[in-house]
């Protein structure tokens, strides 16, 4: 049996912005990898002037543009295999907490647990996890990573999806960002004009560094993540070292990106006591 990967995310970028180089290296060893986006992410701000028309409250088009940005991302980093939750345009990005997009009845919110789409989106992962048994689950943490709805939404559901499921996932890990980790990385961060500084804290949720599970060195794929980084123009400007997304706020992109177990087998310790480096470490009898 191959080793099989299933990431599940919110919105088109999600999956470059946090865990490209992971993607990009089990391609290139030979894992069939899967991405699974839950929305356009048509409520997303644009970069720049030339496409600010496209945005939801204009000409509501930028959800399409987006979805080619996926496509060209995912060729960057090698992922044959993307599909869009429930079909193309099932569920649509909800918003930030508290804007009124929330309402619309495609509003990817109402996959949150209780919500009224919640049931239609799990059997909608299921059918996924069934189709590929993944031996491997990425998604977000509780919080989503930085509280947006439609994150936390994406958490409950992959969690709610893996328990429903009658192929057992033997391992869901969520991508987090260890403090200690982040906060030097910042610091040491040079942030060009017309890109701010702001304390790591402000730029999304952080955990122990001791809640570290995995650590997935990827030096060797950061041309394929910045390759990916950049198909996504319209979310996210590259500079040297970095990132900023519309806010402008600079972010650094480590060399290691990180992982908290979420639910199935333990992973075991790496070298030192440390974090494993391989996401399917001590999964091997997975295989036979």
């Amino acid at each position: 049996m191959s080793r099989s990967l299933l990431a599940v995310h919110a919105h088109p970028d999600d999956e470059s912005l946090t865990m490209a180089g992971t993607l990009a290296g089990a391609v290139a060893s030979g894992v069939d990898v899967t991405l699974v986006t839950a929305t356009l992410g048509e409520q997303g701000e644009v970069i720049g002037d030339e496409l600010a028309g496209l945005v939801a409250d204009r000409a509501d088009q930028l959800g399409g543009y987006r979805y080619t940005e996926l496509r060209t991302a995912c060729a960057a980093l090698g992922v044959t295999d993307r599909r869009m939750l429930g079909g193309l345009g099932a569920f649509r990005d909800s918003g930030m907490a508290g804007t009124p997009s929330a309402a619309h009845p495609r509003a990817f919110v109402r996959a949150r647990l209780g919500g009224p789409d919640h049931g239609r989106a799990v059997a909608a992962l299921v059918e996924v996890i069934e189709e590929i048994r993944p031996l491997v689950l990425l998604t977000y943490d509780a919080d989503g990573g930085y509280g947006h709805p439609d994150h936390i939404a994406v958490h409950q559901v992959a969690l709610a999806a893996v328990s429903a499921a009658v192929w057992r996932v033997p391992r869901v890990l969520a991508v987090v960002r260890p403090a200690l980790v982040i906060n030097a990385a910042v610091d040491a961060l040079a942030i060009p004009a017309p890109y701010r500084r702001v304390p790591a804290s402000e730029l999304g949720s952080l955990i122990d560094d001791a809640a570290v599970a995995v650590a997935v060195p990827v030096t060797s794929w950061d041309r394929q993540r910045r390759e990916a980084l950049a198909a996504h123009a319209t979310q996210v400007a590259l500079f040297t070292g970095g990132f900023a997304l519309s806010n402008g706020l600079g972010q650094p992109l480590v060399d290691t990106e990180y992982y908290r177990p979420l639910a199935g087998d333990p992973v075991p310790a790496g070298p030192a006591g440390g974090p494993a480096s391989d996401l399917f470490t001590g999964l091997s009898a997975e295989l036979s």
